[in-house]
C-alpha cells in the first residue's frame, strides 16, 4: 500500500464510498479532529504509568478509529446502516458508552468531591489529558455541526461527549495518583 496516491494534490479527498470532497469539508473536519484526538491519546497512553489506564486508552483509541471510519462514510451512498453493513465497518454502540460511564463512576468514587473549577496543568501527563479532553470537545462540536447538514448516528456524538467527561475525571485521578495539587480557578 503506497502512502502517497497523488489523488489529493488538488485539495480533495475521497470518502469511504468514493465521492470526492474538499479537504476542508465539514465531514473531513469531523473525522480529522477525531484522528487528532486519537494521536494525542497515543501520547497520553505513552505518558501514563498505570498499565490499566494504558489498556483503557488503547481501547478508546480503537473505538475512535471505528467512530472516525463511520464518519468517513459517503452520505450519498444509500442509507448509513446499509453502508456500514455492506462495508462491515464497526461503529460505536451503547455498550461502548456504558463502558466509559462505568469507568468514570469508578474513578470518581476515588476522588474528593469537586468544589471548584480546575485549571489544566500541574504535571505534563495531567496537562496532556486536558489537551485530549479539549480536542474531544472540539470533535464533538465538529460532529454536531455535521449532524445539522448530514446524517450522523447520535451515538457517535454521545460517545464523544462521554469521552470528554472521562478525560476530565481521568485528569483528576492522575493528579491524585501523582500527588499533584489541582489548580483552582479563582475567577478574579
Amino acid at each position: 500500500m503506497k502512502i502517497y496516491t497523488k489523488t489529493g494534490d488538488k485539495g480533495t479527498t475521497a470518502l469511504i464510498g468514493g465521492t470526492r470532497v474538499p479537504k476542508h469539508d465539514l465531514r473531513i473536519e469531523a473525522y480529522g479532529t477525531v484522528d487528532e484526538l486519537n494521536s494525542f491519546l497515543g501520547l497520553l497512553r505513552d505518558k501514563a504509568e498505570d498499565e490499566e489506564i494504558q489498556k483503557f486508552i488503547l481501547r478508546i483509541q480503537n473505538d475512535l478509529f471505528n467512530l472516525g471510519a463511520f464518519l468517513a462514510l459517503d452520505p450519498e451512498k444509500k442509507t448509513m446502516a446499509n453502508r456500514q453493513k455492506r462495508l462491515n465497518l464497526p461503529s460505536v454502540n451503547e455498550e461502548n458508552i456504558q463502558v466509559l460511564e462505568q469507568e468514570i463512576d469508578r474513578m470518581n468514587d476515588e476522588l474528593p468531591p469537586m468544589t471548584h473549577f480546575i485549571l489544566p496543568g500541574g504535571n505534563e501527563t495531567v496537562s496532556t489529558c486536558h489537551i485530549c479532553r479539549s480536542i474531544a470537545r472540539r470533535a464533538e462540536r465538529r460532529t454536531t455541526a455535521l449532524s445539522e447538514i448530514s446524517e450522523v448516528d447520535p451515538l457517535l456524538i454521545k460517545y464523544l461527549n462521554r469521552l470528554s467527561d472521562y478525560l476530565f475525571v481521568l485528569a483528576r485521578k492522575l493528579s491524585k495518583d501523582l500527588q499533584i495539587e489541582e489548580i483552582k480557578w479563582e475567577g478574579k
